[in-house]
């Protein structure tokens, strides 16, 4: 049986696309890059159910130029596409240069691939996302907030940010085993932000309160001068729908509370 790719699902419902807005932007995206395609309703539905696991080059290309995601961030399998890159540090809490390369995205290797699924509730819906960073530069605490989108497959976890919730979009990867969630995270910082579209990469680890309605741990990743770095991370719950209506009431930067 086929595992659908909820990765894709929820950076689509993150864009606030249906699947016929999507393949639409998909077509688009290949007759702007000069590479034209077929992209349908029908093939997006194929990709989210997990009927076809690698798409072909063309779509990767134009999948990533829709998504502003690289191609393994979007819940494929074995996608391979040529492509030049600059020499990036390892990602962290403040890497001197984007780290765009594919392996950005690790798997924990405490992470069992084939653990069976633990009874746990259904936490897909609306959360709010926050954490904490020191920046060396700045000699500054600061907040990072994004709405996201969580997508719920058995065990694992599939979090996007909602587009207006930031200018830096936010995956996370997470595994639930019991009250304890654990996984990896990206963020691709804004091209004219302060961090100058700089990449951070690293891994998490949650703790779920016996409500089932806010998860709080810690963050860890490697910094630009190859020390390691934490801080606060929590999700708190906003809504359980995912409707388009109820994504769109939540694509704005959240406030400080």
């Amino acid at each position: 049986m086929a595992t659908p790719n909820s990765a894709l699902r929820a950076v689509r419902m993150g864009l606030l696309m249906s699947q016929d807005d999507f393949a639409r932007a998909v077509r688009e995206a290949g007759n702007r890059a000069g590479r034209p395609n077929d992209a349908n309703k029908r093939l997006v539905q194929r990709w989210e159910s997990g009927t076809t696991t690698a798409p072909r080059a063309v779509y990767a290309r134009a999948l990533e130029a829709v998504t502003g995601l690289p191609i393994d961030a979007l819940g494929f399998d074995g996608v391979v596409i040529a492509r030049v890159t600059d020499t990036g540090t390892a990602g962290g809490s403040e890497p001197s240069s984007p780290d765009t390369s594919p392996t950005a995205r690790a798997t924990p290797a405490a992470m069992p691939h084939n653990a069976p699924a633990t009874a746990h509730r259904n936490y897909s819906g609306v959360w709010l996302s926050r954490y904490e960073y020191y920046s060396s530069s700045r000699d500054a605490t600061h907040t990072g907030q994004h709405y996201v989108v969580i997508l719920q497959h058995g065990d694992r976890l599939t979090v996007r940010s909602l587009p207006g919730s930031s200018d830096s979009p936010l995956t996370i990867d997470l595994h639930v085993d019991g009250h304890v969630v654990t996984g990896t995270w990206t963020e691709q910082t804004a091209a004219d932000g302060y961090y100058r579209g700089a990449r951070y990469h690293g891994a998490v680890q949650l703790l779920v309160e016996p409500t089932g309605r806010r998860m709080a741990g810690k963050w860890v990743g490697f910094g630009k001068d190859f020390d390691i770095n934490t801080g606060p991370w929590t999700l708190t719950f906003e809504d359980a729908s995912t409707t388009k209506a109820t994504l769109a009431s939540y694509d704005r930067k959240p406030t400080d509370s």
